[in-house]
């Protein structure tokens, strides 16, 4: 990957990468084109010069449409990663073995037409968010596919737990 921010170690891949839908920006180039429209029709019935505040409603469209693009999501086989931000940078690294449980939600529109947004809760910091992602049920997997999953597995080995017995006996005698 040539993005700078994501730093890879030699054994670790890119599992998924994604962006939020450009619907996540309806929002503001709504409010925008709003704006936008005032302004005009204002400049028309008014005064001219008032077509200039429709920079404004240009400016907000410009920005709900950057924040959108300028957010990149990453699943790699050791972490999630999250970069955001149009004039700064915030780029979140988030180790898989600090992952304490994924979620993930549709509404009734993203149902429909494929997308959701997946929760990733983290040990010790605040939670990670992908919002408005395409199928959010597999990405989802291949989070928890990688942290151990389903918990029904004991941990260690025979010969560990066989030793531990052995301590635990150990001290059963000397206590009694």
């Amino acid at each position: 990957m040539s993005d700078s921010w994501l730093f890879l170690r030699d054994d670790e891949t890119v599992v998924w990468e994604g962006t939020p839908r450009l619907s996540a920006a309806i929002g503001g180039i709504t409010a925008g084109t709003v704006i936008v429209g005032i302004c005009l029709v204002a400049a028309v019935t008014v005064d001219p010069r008032l077509a200039a505040a429709s920079l404004v409603g240009i400016g907000i469209i410009a920005w709900s449409v950057l924040r959108i693009r300028h957010t990149k999501y990453v699943i790699t086989t050791r972490a999630v990663w999250l970069k955001r931000g149009v004039p700064g940078r915030t780029v979140r690294r988030v180790g898989l073995s600090q992952v304490q449980n994924t979620a993930y939600s549709q509404s009734v529109t993203g149902s429909t037409f494929g997308y959701g947004t997946v929760s990733v809760e983290v040990a010790g910091g605040p939670d990670v968010t992908f919002r408005r992602i395409d199928d959010p049920e597999t990405v989802r997997q291949a989070i928890t596919g990688r942290i151990g999953g389903d918990g029904t597995e004991i941990p260690g080995t025979v010969e560990q737990w066989k030793e531990v017995l052995a301590i635990v006996r150990d001290l059963k005698t000397a206590v009694e």
